[in-house]
C-alpha cells in the first residue's frame, strides 16, 4: 500500500494542490487552503482484481413496489419532498443561522414519534439539555424519540447499529462529524465528505431515512464539497428574509419528487407554523392603489403562488444611478431596462431603480419579466396599474413577449383570490382562453407601456413617445 501523503485542500471546492497558496487555483477563493492527509490510493493499474462479490444483475422489466413513504405530520414539509419522507434516502438540509433547520427537525421527529416510529435525533452542537429546552418551547418535550449529543463517527454508526430499526435519523449538523480514520479537523472537505459518505451507506443499507443539516456559506451555498450534495437524494434550503417571520423551504434538488417546490412555513415562539395559502400570505398587505406595485402570477415548483413586485424609479443626484434588487436577479433588471429604453423610448439613464419581491420571497423563473416591467412603467410614470390585474409573461430582447409555461394554473390562482383580469402573452392554448377572467393578451412591450402616460420629457429625444 502506497504511503499516505500531505496536500493542500481548497475548504470551499475541494481542490488540491501539493503546495500551500493563498489563493484555490480552483475556484480562486482566498486562505482556503487547508494542509490534510492524502491516503495513498492505487493507481489505475494497481487495483486489485480479486476479493470482490460477484453482484447479481436484474432486469430492468421486473415488477417493483411503489416507494415506502411515510408523513412527516407537516404537509409543507411533505409537499417539498413530494409526498414524504422515502425509506432509505438521504436529506441535506441547509439554510442561514437562526432560519429554523434544527426546529424544524426537531419538531418532525418528535411527530413521528408520537406516531408510533422510531425516531433519533443527534446533535452535535448542542447539550442534551439545550435540547430539551427547546423541546419545552415547542410543546414536543413528551415525544418519545431518541436524543444523544455525539459528534464520532463511529459511536454515531455504532449507537444507530445497536437501535431498533430507526425510520428518521437526523444529524444536527454534518460539519461537527469526525473519523477517527482521518487526521484532519471536524468541518474540513476530507471529513465532511467522508462522514456523509458513511452515513449515506447506512441509510440505503438499514433503509432509514437520514437528515443532514449543514452549514451555509457567506454567499449562501451549503459548505463543504459539492459532492456531498451529489451524494444525497434530496437538498433542501431554507430562505426569507431574517427581518421576516416566514421561512420558505424549497427543493433544489430532489429524485424522489419535483425540483423548486417550496413550502412556506411561519416562525412563531411555538415552532414553525405551516401556511396553508402562501398568496394570500404575500399580498396581504398591498396597497392596489400606489404606483409601482405589480402582482405576479408565478409557479414554484407544482404550485402556483401570487406575489407582489414593487418597484421604485426616482431621479438620481449621481452620476451613476443606482440600481438595487432584492428578490429577483440583477441581470434580469439590467437587460429589462435597456429593452425598455430600446425599444420602448423609457429612459431610465438619469433615474435610480429599487425592485423588491415582497414577503421574501426569491423569484428566478423568466416569466416575472412583464410584471417586473409594468411595476417600473408604473413607478416611472406615477400611474397606479388597474386595480386586480396579474401579469406574467417573458420579454425577448427584441421586446416581444414570449409565453410561458402552466398559464392555466396561474389563472386558477388568480380567480381563486378574486382576480379579474390577466395582462399576458398572446400565444396561449385553448385551456387557457377558457379561464374564468378577462385576458389582456399583448405581444409587445410596447402595448404595455402604452397603457401608462409617460411625461414627455422622460420619453425618448425627438417626440418618439411610445
Amino acid at each position: 500500500m502506497a504511503k499516505p501523503s500531505r496536500a493542500y485542500v481548497c475548504q470551499e471546492c475541494g481542490g488540491s494542490t501539493p503546495q500551500w497558496a493563498g489563493r484555490c487555483p480552483s475556484c480562486g477563493a482566498w486562505n482556503s487552503m487547508v494542509e490534510e492527509v492524502v491516503g495513498g490510493a492505487a493507481g489505475p493499474g494497481r487495483i486489485a482484481s480479486s476479493g470482490g462479490a460477484v453482484v447479481p444483475l436484474q432486469s430492468l422489466a421486473a415488477e417493483t413496489t411503489d416507494t415506502v413513504r411515510q408523513g412527516t405530520g407537516l404537509a409543507e414539509l411533505d409537499r417539498v419532498l413530494g409526498g414524504g419522507l422515502v425509506a432509505g434516502s438521504a436529506i441535506l438540509v441547509g439554510g442561514e443561522p437562526g432560519a429554523g433547520k434544527s426546529t424544524l427537525l426537531l419538531q418532525v421527529a418528535a411527530a413521528l414519534a408520537a406516531s408510533g416510529r422510531n425516531a433519533i435525533y443527534l446533535s452535535g452542537e448542542e447539550a442534551v439539555a439545550q435540547v430539551r429546552l427547546r423541546a419545552e418551547r415547542l410543546g414536543v418535550a413528551k415525544s418519545p424519540m431518541g436524543l444523544a449529543t455525539e459528534t464520532s463517527l463511529a459511536s454515531i454508526l455504532a449507537t444507530l447499529e445497536k437501535a431498533d430499526a430507526p425510520h428518521l435519523v437526523v444529524i444536527d449538523s454534518v460539519q461537527t462529524l469526525w473519523s477517527d480514520q482521518l487526521e484532519s479537523a471536524p468541518g474540513s472537505v476530507s471529513q465532511v465528505r467522508s462522514c456523509a459518505q458513511a452515513l449515506v451507506r447506512y441509510a440505503k443499507r438499514a433503509g432509514a431515512a437520514i437528515v443532514l443539516v449543514g452549514h451555509v456559506t457567506k454567499d449562501g451555498q451549503i459548505a463543504g464539497p459539492k459532492v456531498v450534495e451529489h451524494m444525497v437524494d434530496t437538498v433542501l434550503y431554507f430562505e426569507g428574509d431574517p427581518g421576516h417571520q416566514y421561512r420558505i423551504l424549497r427543493a433544489v434538488k430532489n429524485r424522489f419528487g419535483p425540483t423548486d417546490e417550496i413550502g412556506v412555513f411561519e416562525m412563531r415562539g411555538d415552532g414553525l407554523k405551516e401556511v396553508a395559502n402562501p398568496s394570500e400570505l404575500f399580498l396581504g398587505e398591498r396597497d392596489a392603489a400606489a404606483p409601482g406595485a405589480a402582482v405576479f402570477a408565478g409557479v414554484e415548483g407544482t404550485r402556483p403562488v401570487l406575489v407582489e413586485i414593487q418597484a421604485l424609479v426616482a431621479p438620481s443626484p449621481l452620476g451613476t444611478p443606482r440600481r438595487a434588487v432584492v428578490g429577483w436577479d440583477s441581470n434580469r433588471l439590467a437587460m429589462l431596462l435597456a429593452v425598455l429604453d430600446a425599444r420602448c423610448g423609457v429612459r431610465f439613464g438619469g433615474h435610480d431603480v429599487y425592485l423588491n419581491v415582497a414577503g421574501g420571497l426569491r423569484i428566478s423563473e423568466p416569466a416575472a419579466d412583464l410584471a417586473a416591467a409594468a411595476a417600473l412603467v408604473s413607478s416611472f410614470s406615477n400611474v397606479a396599474l388597474p386595480p386586480g390585474s396579474i401579469y406574467f409573461g417573458e420579454v425577448s430582447l427584441s421586446g416581444a413577449i414570449r409565453p410561458v409555461g402552466h398559464m392555466a394554473n396561474r389563472l386558477k390562482e388568480a380567480v381563486k383570490l378574486g382576480f379579474a383580469k390577466a395582462v399576458m402573452p398572446a400565444k396561449m392554448d385553448r385551456e387557457t382562453k377558457t379561464a374564468d377572467l378577462e385576458l389582456a393578451p399583448i405581444a409587445h412591450l410596447t402595448e404595455l407601456v402604452a397603457q401608462c402616460p409617460i411625461p414627455r420629457s422622460k420619453t425618448a429625444e425627438n417626440g418618439d413617445a411610445p
